[in-house]
């Protein structure tokens, strides 16, 4: 079941479903249009593309708290609408300066719609039912990816540029018709500005806060596993059939769309929330410890169904950290400050797409079986320091209530 109920809810994934079958295509093509038609070198089009994200997870937080002060969905609608612009610059992009400034637009606007739509989310939405709505979308989400991803893969069996250029303007198009969809939803009334002596960007001062956003990093850090890392490691170090990758993709699109709402349900509190993502921790350490023994022997069939093993364990720890971290995200944002929150909750994506390529290709393809180990102790000590981080959170946010109840 990935068909959200009806309203709000069921309108939020219809503007993500838009938008993320043209992303999808655009992720499957878009490094290869870049290399092949425009001509630039890889290590041009991962600077670019690093510089984007970085500079995306900074601006993130100001247009998060722009989603506070002017209401989330006027400027989701007006952020889609500049993703759309970002996307179609591409088309007319022919050298590196204007490529990296095109990315930069784009990351930036990705970075900030999250933020906004997640305030959104959080304004139309009772807060008790805010996990499940999400984890619905994240269902929504990947099936359009898988889908984008048909469509990418149909122009690199073309291989000619204007089959590239199609790509691109579809993912303008979607953005576009994802802020039509957007702009049909119910208005958030926007939040006043903070009164004097108060900072406007209350979470750059909140300390647990932002120590859990770090444990969400480092935990986020299985999202380049299996779009560069598994693939890698499969064809270097094991002797499964090179078709195992996309059958390792489809497994884990096909079970974030199946089971992440079903997932999401055992979240019923802050406490559970932050349990789950303890045992995403032990499942992500064992899906480490199955990878990194995939590479022993040399029959292609027992490596294919380690690889398996693996990415089952993978999946099931991602759909309990994304279930959990919702939670977490969501409750421990104070009321009229969701936008501010997520953006910086939403960092860690930025940083996960930025850094992780290159700290996870050197830990695994360059460290084979023992970096494989370290990243899964990574995993299990952030998934584990979650649940004291939380408890320091609910304190603070406790202390911070009695100290406004002892001063009115």
């Amino acid at each position: 079941m990935i068909i959200p109920p009806a309203g709000p809810p069921r309108q939020l994934a219809q503007a993500q479903l838009t938008n993320s079958i043209g992303d999808g295509a655009y992720y499957v093509s878009s490094a290869l249009y870049f290399t092949l038609f425009i001509g630039l070198s890889p290590t041009e089009v991962g600077l670019g593309l690093t510089l984007g994200w970085a500079v995306g997870s900074v601006l993130g937080v100001p247009l998060g708290h722009l989603a506070d002060r002017r209401g989330p969905r006027g400027v989701a609608v007006l952020l889609a609408v500049a993703t759309g612009v970002a996307v179609a610059s591409f088309l007319v992009v022919r050298s590196f300066l204007p490529f990296m400034l095109a990315a930069c637009l784009y990351s930036i606007c990705q970075c900030g719609l999250g933020a906004a739509r997640q305030a959104l989310l959080a304004g139309l939405v009772d807060r008790g039912k805010r996990t499940e709505v999400r984890a619905y979308l994240q269902s929504t989400v990947n099936a359009g990816l898988a889908v984008g991803a048909a469509i990418g893969g149909l122009a690199l069996a073309i291989d000619t540029r204007p089959a590239f250029l199609a790509v691109f303007a579809v993912d303008a198009a979607s953005f576009l018709l994802s802020a039509l969809m957007l702009l049909r939803l119910p208005t958030v009334p926007p939040t006043p500005a903070a009164p004097a002596g108060e900072p406007a960007l209350a979470v750059l001062r909140d300390k647990p806060y932002a120590l859990i956003t770090l444990l969400n990093t480092v935990m986020l850090f299985y999202m380049p596993l299996l779009s560069l890392v598994i693939p890698l490691w499969l064809v270097q170090r094991t002797a499964a059939p090179h078709w195992m990758v996309s059958a390792l993709l489809v497994l884990n699109t096909l079970s974030v769309v199946l089971f992440q709402v079903r997932v999401a349900k055992r979240v019923t509190s802050l406490d559970s929330a932050a349990r789950l993502v303890r045992l995403a921790g032990v499942a992500m350490l064992a899906a480490c410890a199955v990878f990194a023994f995939s590479g022993a022997g040399s029959s292609a069939w027992l490596a294919g169904i380690v690889l398996l093993a693996g990415a089952i364990l993978q999946v099931v720890g991602e759909m309990m950290l994304g279930a959990g971290s919702w939670e977490i995200s969501f409750d421990l944002a104070p009321a009229g400050k969701q936008g501010q929150y997520q953006g910086f909750f939403g960092t860690g994506t930025a940083i996960a797409r930025m850094a992780g390529p290159l700290v996870l290709t050197t830990l695994i393809i360059g460290w084979g079986t023992p970096g494989w180990i370290v990243l899964g102790l990574l995993f299990l000590g952030a998934g584990a320091g979650m649940v004291p981080a939380v408890r320091w959170a609910r304190r603070r946010a406790a202390n911070s209530v009695e100290a406004v109840r002892v001063g009115a």
